[in-house]
């Protein structure tokens, strides 16, 4: 089985410029946990919703302010904390070792790519799915 199979191909995704709220946004409507930045047509980095928890204002800092800390989010940019260079894959890729490097990088998302163009991603849970349905089949 190979990536294409079971990548998602009706993708998000934010520009550098965009702030991090806006990709919070995204994020949390479209319940979702990774964002391929783009530029041009061409993948430039990665956001998930790790990154930004770790810029998030807390509680503590937010409650010495008087601003909103979701406020706070609209002046840092994507490409502030996008993580780049991004570990990919092509949709020719095997299913396993797409999540070889899911293992391997600790990560939970891999952007499907077609040169620098992205074409698609494939999660933790898509493989996990595919896991899923190949050991149902077996019994």
């Amino acid at each position: 089985m190979q990536v294409g199979e079971r990548m998602k191909t009706e993708l998000l995704h934010v520009s550098p410029s965009d702030s991090v709220r806006t990709a919070w946004g995204l994020l949390r409507e479209h319940q979702i946990r990774h964002l391929p930045v783009v530029e041009d047509g061409k993948l430039a980095g990665i956001i998930t919703d790790r990154d930004i928890r770790l810029v998030f204002p807390s509680a503590i800092t937010a409650g010495q302010r008087e601003q909103d800390p979701h406020d706070a989010l609209e002046k840092v940019s994507v490409q502030e904390i996008m993580s780049r260079p991004v570990v990919t894959v092509t949709s020719e890729t095997p299913i396993a070792d797409a999540a070889r490097l899911l293992l391997e990088r600790r990560i939970g998302g891999l952007p499907v790519v077609e040169g620098e163009h992205l074409v698609g991603i494939i999660t933790r849970d898509d493989i996990l799915a595919a896991f899923v349905e190949i050991m149902e089949a077996r019994y």
